[in-house]
C-alpha cells in the first residue's frame, strides 16, 4: 500500500500542474479585410502571447481563455463582437483598427473593460475622453512628429505631401496633428492625396502630387497601398522621398516591391526580426522554434502584436486575480519603464496619459534590408 501510494504521489508530481480557475479575454482583430496584410501576424503574436503564459502557469495559476475573432474591419461587425465579449465577461480586450476603437470608447467607458488596441491614434491616449483606453506603441501623431521634424532637419525645399487612405486610420496622423505640426516646424504642406487601401493603381493621384513637386511625402497605409504608391512613383520617375509610418514598413513590402522599395523610410517603435542583439527578439525566435518551427522569418507586425498583448498579460498578473476592470485600470496607470525585453522603448502608463510608448526609431530600406538610421527618438 506505502508502494503504491508512494508511486501515485511520484505520478501527480511528474504531471504539470492544474490551473486554478480560467479567466476570459478577447482579440478583436482583421485577418481577411482591408487591412489583413498586418493583421494576421499581428494576431499570431497576440495568440503566441497568450500560449506562452498559460505555458508559464497562466495569471497566477489562472488559464487564460482567448476569444478570437476576425472582424474584417467592418465598425458594425466590430461593435456587434465586442456587445458579444461584454456577455461573455471577458475581463480585458485587444482590439485592432481607429475606426472602430474610436467608435467603442463609450461602450469600454461605460462597462469598464480595459482596451489595448492596434490603433495609435492619439485621440485614444487621454483617460478624460478614453479612461479604459491604452496603446503599446508611439501614437500616430507622434510618429508624425518625428517624420517633420527629419524633413525640417534634413530637408532643403522643407515642403511635403500627405498620402493616406480615407478612413480614421488614414486621417488620424494628419488632420489636423500633421497639419498644424508642419505649420509649427516651419515645414510647408503642399499636397494632400487619398489612396484606397487596396487601390493597385495610384498613377492619378501621384501626377497630382507630381504638379506641387513635394521634396517629402509621408505615408499613411499599410503594405499593399504604400507598394502600389511605390510602384507607380518609380514608373513616374519621382524623385520624392518617402517616409511611411509604422504599419507600411517591414520586410514584407520588399517582397512585393522588389528595388522600387530602396530607400524607402519609416517610423517604428518596435524591433524588426534582424535586431539580433535585441533581448526580446532573441526569445521571440526560440518561441517559434518551439511553437512554429517551421518559419523562420516574422513580420514587424508580429512583433508588434507579442509586445501588446505581452504588456496587457503582464499588468493581468500583476493584479494578483483581481480582474475587476476599475483594479486593472489602476493596475496600468502603476506601470513605469515597463522592460519588454526591448521589443520597445519602455512602457509608462499614467493616469495623466494611457500613451504607453512616445519613442520611436526611424528606419531605412538598403539593399532590401531594413537598417535603422536612428536610435530611439523621442516625440516630446
Amino acid at each position: 500500500m506505502k508502494k503504491i501510494l508512494v508511486l501515485v504521489l511520484g505520478l501527480l508530481l511528474a504531471a504539470p500542474l492544474a490551473f486554478a480557475g480560467t479567466v476570459k479575454i478577447a482579440a478583436l482583430i482583421d485577418e481577411s479585410g482591408p487591412t489583413g496584410d498586418v493583421g494576421k501576424p499581428y494576431g499570431e503574436g497576440i495568440k503566441d502571447a497568450v500560449q506562452w503564459f498559460n505555458d508559464n502557469g497562466g495569471l497566477n495559476g489562472d488559464k487564460i481563455d482567448l476569444i478570437y475573432e476576425d472582424y474584417a474591419y467592418k465598425v458594425p461587425q466590430a461593435i456587434s463582437a465586442y456587445k458579444r465579449f461584454n456577455r461573455e465577461k471577458v475581463v480585458a480586450i485587444h482590439g485592432w483598427g481607429t475606426g472602430d476603437t474610436e467608435a467603442m470608447v463609450k461602450f469600454i467607458s461605460k462597462d469598464k473593460i480595459p482596451y489595448f488596441s492596434a490603433s495609435y491614434s492619439q485621440h485614444l491616449t487621454d483617460p478624460a475622453k478614453a479612461p479604459y483606453n491604452f496603446l503599446v506603441g508611439p501614437t500616430y501623431g507622434d510618429q508624425t512628429t518625428v517624420a517633420l521634424k527629419y524633413v525640417k532637419d534634413n530637408g532643403k525645399a522643407r515642403t511635403v505631401a500627405f498620402l493616406y487612405n480615407d478612413s480614421g486610420f488614414g486621417r488620424a496622423p494628419f488632420f489636423p496633428h500633421g497639419e498644424d505640426k508642419a505649420k509649427e516646424l516651419g515645414v510647408k504642406l503642399v499636397d494632400t492625396e487619398v489612396v484606397g487601401l487596396k487601390d493597385l493603381d495610384a498613377t492619378s493621384q501621384l501626377l497630382n502630387m507630381k504638379k506641387a513637386n513635394p521634396e517629402f511625402a509621408l505615408i499613411q497605409q499599410t503594405y499593399m497601398a504604400t507598394s502600389t504608391i511605390l510602384k507607380d512613383s518609380a514608373k513616374l520617375g519621382l524623385p520624392t522621398q518617402y517616409i511611411g509610418l509604422n504599419w507600411t514598413f517591414g520586410k514584407k513590402l520588399v517582397e512585393l516591391v522588389g528595388k522600387d522599395a530602396e530607400g524607402f523610410m519609416g517610423t517604428s517603435g518596435f524591433a524588426f526580426w534582424d535586431n539580433d542583439e535585441i533581448e526580446g527578439i532573441k526569445f521571440l525566435k526560440e518561441l517559434n522554434k518551439k511553437y512554429h518551427p517551421e518559419l523562420t522569418f516574422r513580420p514587424v507586425n508580429y512583433v508588434q502584436g507579442f509586445s501588446s498583448m505581452y504588456v496587457l498579460l503582464s499588468g493581468m498578473k500583476m493584479a494578483n486575480k483581481n480582474y475587476d476592470g476599475e483594479n486593472l485600470k489602476k493596475i496600468y496607470e502603476g506601470m513605469k519603464n515597463f522592460d519588454t525585453m526591448g521589443l520597445t522603448a519602455p512602457v509608462t502608463f499614467t493616469p495623466e496619459s494611457h500613451k504607453g510608448v512616445s519613442a520611436l526609431k526611424i528606419y531605412k530600406i538598403e539593399n532590401g534590408n531594413v537598417k535603422p538610421m536612428t536610435e530611439f527618438i523621442s516625440a516630446q
